[in-house]
């Protein structure tokens, strides 16, 4: 009975990085091929840098046959490698890789933590901006509005910004209501601006050409009015 615990424990560890477990599916890997590779790691870790596929299948439910077959398409998407290598007395072998496996799951853990980030700044700016709303129209917002919010954001692909911009013109502008809003993003749409620093451009070239219809204007006795530019505030 001890020996056989000996034995069990001389068979040693391997470590296993979690996100493997997590994303071999998003990988593309299936369990057969998962299983393969972590038995390619273990004798890695053992010292046997290139085992057979009779060595591999005998610790599997598959023959050499399908056994040949998995590693070469390991080998073709790009999951493991073939490198050279020479061993201690000096003799150029052939050796497994993982290091390609490794680097695809951190480029997909560092893709995935990117999106997800960036999922949550957009749910920030989307709370913020329904808050924003709320705030200026003194009150909670209808269904309708929600919806209306929600169909900038989703269908016209407005950003937060460019929408809490449009609510500012609105309030400036005394005509604090979603119809009004809507026809500002329409119009800055439809000019191609979506960035904040779009609508200061576009304003600048508004003030131009209004100053240049006042100057054509003689109308001398008619009071100006000034244009306010939120957007300098």
């Amino acid at each position: 009975m001890k020996s056989n615990i000996l034995s069990w424990l001389e068979e040693g560890n391997i470590t296993v990085p979690a996100l493997l477990f997590s994303y071999y599916r998003k990988l593309n890997l299936n369990e057969t091929e998962l299983v393969l590779l972590l038995n390619i790691l273990t004798y890695l870790e053992k010292g046997n840098y290139f085992p057979t596929p009779e060595e591999l299948s005998a610790r599997m439910t598959i023959s050499t046959a399908d056994c040949n077959i998995i590693l070469r398409k390991l080998l073709q998407k790009g999951f493991l490698e073939i490198i050279e290598h020479y061993s201690t007395d000096g003799i150029l072998n052939e050796k497994y890789s993982l290091q390609p496996l490794w680097e695809r799951l951190i480029d997909y853990f560092l893709k995935n933590q990117q999106q997800d980030q960036q999922e949550e700044s957009k749910k920030t700016g989307e709370n913020d901006l329904y808050t924003c709303f709320e705030k200026e129209f003194g009150r909670p917002l209808s269904p309708f509005e929600c919806e209306t919010l929600a169909m900038w954001m989703d269908d016209d692909h407005h950003d937060p910004v460019i929408i809490k911009a449009a609510l500012r013109e609105a309030v400036m502008s005394g005509k604090l209501n979603f119809r009004y809003i809507d026809r500002i993003l329409f119009e800055w749409k439809k000019n191609g601006i979506k960035t904040i620093e779009q609508a200061k451009s576009h304003g600048r070239r508004f003030r131009q050409k209004q100053a240049q219809k006042g100057a054509s204007r003689d109308d001398a006795d008619q009071p100006s009015v000034p244009f306010y530019n939120w957007l300098e505030q």
